[in-house]
């Protein structure tokens, strides 16, 4: 029987690369987005590169607890419980916090936080009860250092490190590794039309690696943290 990753926001960007690398190793995959068309067409490519691997796709909008807790019912009823859990939605508005737009912290705490705290505590009785499995968050640089035009976004980036490390502290009895991944500016559909050259980016299959590499550890060690950056430094 395969093993199985669960992987939020997994038809763009970091979570396809994340998505495709243990793809390769022959994990079967549950993943969400918000558009139905971008998961179809996830589906058709994965079922004709992986046809002897089973993946499981729905609709959702992880800012909403309710969609949270029916994903992962759905992944239960469908595909048992996950391996490795990949907490990767996420949604990044530029702004300051003394003048960016009502509403800002309450979207980007539902969507960067909220989605995964809902969706590991959904998991973390079956996890604890085998004893076994990898959760890992997608976090953000954002999270380690203040910046100009940050706002609720690096808010909601330091409150998912600290999650993250909570966790950490919970489940290491249980035989559950837990790792903060916090990648620096990343070529993704969230830096398009932007005037910077591509190579000055990271890749994501870059950040896929580094988790693939943590994942590959002995049941002796954990990476706590991935701090993953352009060569040039931050942009």
């Amino acid at each position: 029987m395969s093993k199985h990753i669960v992987v939020t926001g997994g038809t763009k960007g970091i979570g396809r690369a994340i998505l495709e690398r243990f793809a390769k190793e022959g994990f079967s995959v549950s993943t969400c987005a918000r558009n139905e068309r971008d998961l179809e067409n996830l589906k058709s490519y994965f079922n004709s590169k992986y046809p002897s691997q089973s993946i499981f796709t729905m609709k959702a909008d992880l800012s909403k607890k309710e969609d949270v807790i029916c994903f992962s019912n759905e992944i239960k009823s469908k595909m048992g419980c996950p391996d490795v859990i990949i907490n990767n939605t996420g949604v990044f508005l530029p702004g300051a916090i003394h003048s960016e737009p009502d509403g800002n912290l309450e979207m980007m705490i539902q969507t960067n936080l909220y989605s995964a705290y809902y969706l590991t505590r959904a998991f973390t009785p079956e996890l604890i009860a085998k004893k076994s499995g990898h959760i890992f968050s997608i976090g953000s640089i954002a999270g380690l250092t203040a910046y100009a035009n940050g706002g609720s976004y690096a808010i909601s980036k330091w409150a998912m490190l600290g999650f993250t490390k909570c966790l950490r502290q919970e489940l290491k009895d249980f035989n559950i590794k837990v790792t903060s991944v916090l990648p620096g500016a990343t070529f993704t559909a969230s830096w398009e039309g932007v005037d910077i050259p591509e190579e000055r980016f990271m890749k994501s299959e870059d950040v896929a690696e580094a988790v693939w590499g943590a994942y590959n550890l002995s049941p002796n060690s954990v990476v706590e943290e991935i701090v993953i950056r352009p060569q040039l430094g931050d942009l």
